[in-house]
Order: C-alpha cells, then structure tokens, then sequence
C-alpha cells in the first residue's frame, strides 16, 4: 500500500482530480485497519475464526426472518448483496466495507469530528475491473459477483477465498445514492483489504492511503461546505438534518458575528443582521 502524507487541502484535491474513477474510504483513527465492523465485532467477542462463518450465516438467518415485519417488500431479504446493505443502513454488523466515488464524500466523513491525523484511502477501482488474484485468474469481479445467486455462499461465506469485490447492490437506497457509495465485499474477515490486494499481483498500485493532518480539518471543512457535502446532504433525513447542525456551531457562526460587528464600527459598511 502506497502511503502519502499531505500538508494542505488543495494537495488532497490536487491528488483526487488525478485519480478518475477510484473508490474512496475515509477513517477517523490512521491505525484502524481496513477491515469491516463484522471483523472487529467478531475479534472482540468470538476469537475463534473457526466459527466466524457459522455466526455470519446466523445473523443474516436471524435478520432475514424478523426484518420482514417492518418492510413493505420483502424481495431485499432475498438478494444477499441487498439483505447485507440493508442490515448495514440499519446499523449491523457485516462484511460491507463502505466506499465512495467521490474523495470529497470520503474526506469529510474522516475529517468531521477529527482532532487527530486521520486517512482517506484510495481503492484503485480500475484496474481491478478486470483483475484477479494471483492463486486463481479466473476469479473475476464478473465471476465472484455477489448480485448472482449463489455466488455469496461460493465465494464469501466460508471466509476461504483471498478476494475482493466492489460494487452497488441491485437497487440502492437514498443513502447510498446520495454519498455516490459502494460496497467492497472481502472474502476473508481475517485479513484487512490492503493484505488480500497483496495477492492481486500486477504493476499498478491498488491502494493508496492518504494521510490528512488535524491542521487541515478547518481549511478542509470550509471547503466541503461550500460544496454541500454536509451530514443533511449525505443523509437525506432528519436524522442527516440534526447532525448537520453541528457544524453550523462552528466557523460560520463566528464569520456572521465577525461581519455584524466590523459594520457596527464602520458606518459605511452595509449593515446586517446576525441569525440565531
């Protein structure tokens, strides 16, 4: 894994204008592993890895069989990659790993709440269209793809196979469509991306970690805002909304009261009023 360490923001767009058609995750924490919440979840409370396959099925059985009470349709129930996505949206456990097509999207769920370095990784999502790895080339993204009945249980649920895929599930929420996100589905929980995408082989780099300072978030953030990537835009609710109100605490206040109070002292600055 390629690491590139950056001092300002405008690097960061500098990097990502270049890097057309990648995938991006962003982390709040430099030394958390690229791995999903069903490996930590697991780790912590079922060491045993030997078991990791038969708790997995469990939890998907469990929700498959109680989820219906609370939808209209329940054809995503049916569909592995779509059941994962909806046990994800709703807070579970899984082997999804949340990725977006846009480093903007990644940036500001790393940088957020940071007080601390964090890191945006960059999945060279291109050149593993047509990839494989190095143990078998006939494992395809096209052969592997979880949409296909039958294939998650092939290639994902006995936690045996070194391989990844990306993608969107058949159809996508609201979230999902407005964070532009996707999914990477790893075929060990054992083993973080970067390990797995060892045994890809080949000459191009598939995954980059940028690493963005603390002293970047405020440049950063002003930024992103201006670009309406905000918690209301990312997540069209009024959950999304409330969160989103957090930041309204932050630069934006204090530039009103900045405006209000230079016009209060010049006579010949239009005045204003200040929100609250």
């Amino acid at each position: 894994m390629k690491v590139i360490r950056l001092t300002r923001w405008s690097e960061f767009v500098a990097h990502a204008d270049s890097l057309e058609g990648w995938a991006f995750r962003g982390h709040v924490a430099l030394e958390w592993p690229l791995v999903p919440s069903l490996t930590r979840r697991l780790q912590k409370y079922c060491p045993d890895a030997r078991l990791w396959p038969l708790r997995e099925a469990r939890a998907m059985r469990i929700f498959r069989r109680k989820a219906h009470i609370y939808l209209h349709d329940r054809a995503a129930l049916e569909d592995d990659l779509r059941c994962l996505a909806l046990m994800q949206h709703h807070g579970a456990s899984t082997r999804l790993l949340d990725f977006t097509k846009s480093p903007f999207v990644a940036a500001f769920f790393a940088l957020e709440n940071a007080s601390r370095d964090v890191a945006v990784f960059a999945l060279n999502t291109p050149a593993l269209w047509h990839s494989a790895p190095a143990f078998d080339p006939s494992l395809t993204r096209a052969k592997i793809d979880p949409r296909v009945a039958g294939n998650f249980d092939s290639y994902f649920a006995r936690n045996q196979l070194p391989v990844i895929w990306f993608g969107e599930p058949s159809e996508m929420d609201s979230r999902l469509v407005a964070q532009s996100g996707l999914f990477v589905l790893p075929g060990l929980l054992d083993k973080p991306l970067d390990a797995i995408l060892d045994g890809y082989g080949g000459s191009e780099n598939l995954l980059t970690q940028f690493v963005l300072p603390a002293t970047m978030r405020e440049e950063a953030m002003r930024a992103l805002y201006r670009m309406n990537v905000t918690y209301a835009t990312l997540f069209p609710d009024l959950d999304g909304l409330a969160r989103s109100v957090s930041y309204e605490l932050e630069a934006i206040w204090e530039r009103l009261v900045e405006d209000y109070e230079r016009a209060q002292e010049d006579p010949t600055l239009p005045g204003g009023v200040v929100e609250e």
